[in-house]
């Protein structure tokens, strides 16, 4: 396995100390530094204080939920980039659905395995700290999304995407015009298993579309497999 890169921080969150000390320990192991918190306040101020590569959060937190500690982070402007990884129990799809459409970038029900913890950390960082291929501008129709800036706009208005919505988008304009698998942007974007949930996929895209406003059409639901960029007018490739 390959080691982070040194320094890289990560807030661990959540209220059971057990959990913090199991979690922070393997990460720790893994070369990451740890930082943590039990509330849903003590987060955010460690979020502006420390300034983490990526926060694992639990949504059942006292008093200030996980999933209002999401819209906190994701309402300010130095912190709503930051990757969110939100821990949740397994019955509650619901919370699952609301933190992934708040902008989380992952999730993983408890109880859950240590090293995959681990994984989906390394996952979520490699993806959102991603070096571009290309110094350029890709344009298809309104939307123009600059690869050396990780930026997007829609006729000129830029848009405000989180790590992951950002490489669904790039994922599907540089393959426009295909139709792509539900499953396979599973494994692309989320390095996850086929097998995952594809709802994960359906939250994301139905997100990006709203932030995209009238270029979110651009993107189509092929039924019964995947979604598709329409071609449009590009350039830029």
């Amino acid at each position: 396995m390959e080691p982070p890169v040194p320094g890289e921080r990560v807030l661990v969150v959540d209220d059971e100390p057990d959990i913090v000390a199991l979690v922070a320990y393997h990460l720790a192991k893994a070369g990451y530094r740890v930082v943590t918190a039990a509330t849903g306040a003590e987060a955010i101020d460690q979020v502006k204080r420390e300034h983490p590569a990526l926060v694992v959060l639990d949504l059942m937190l006292p008093g200030m939920s996980g999933l209002d500690v999401i819209q906190a982070l994701r309402r300010d402007e130095p912190t709503r980039r930051v990757p969110v990884l939100m821990l949740t129990a397994r019955r509650e799809e619901s919370d699952r659905i609301r933190g992934l459409s708040l902008g989380a970038d992952d999730y993983l029900t408890k109880p859950f395995s240590p090293a995959e913890l681990v994984l989906r950390v390394k996952a979520i960082l490699r993806r959102t700290g991603a070096v571009p291929d290309k110094d350029d501008i890709l344009a298809i129709g309104d939307i123009s999304i600059n690869r050396s800036a990780h930026s997007v706009a829609v006729s000129g208005d830029e848009v405000d995407l989180t790590p992951t919505e950002y490489k669904l988008l790039i994922l599907l304009a540089e393959r426009r015009g295909r139709v792509q698998a539900r499953s396979h942007l599973l494994q692309a974007v989320w390095e996850a298993a086929p097998d995952i949930q594809t709802r994960t996929v359906d939250m994301h895209v139905q997100r990006l579309r709203t932030k995209l406003g009238r270029a979110g059409d651009t993107i189509e639901t092929v039924r019964g497999f995947g979604y598709r960029l329409r071609s449009g007018a590009a350039k830029g490739t």
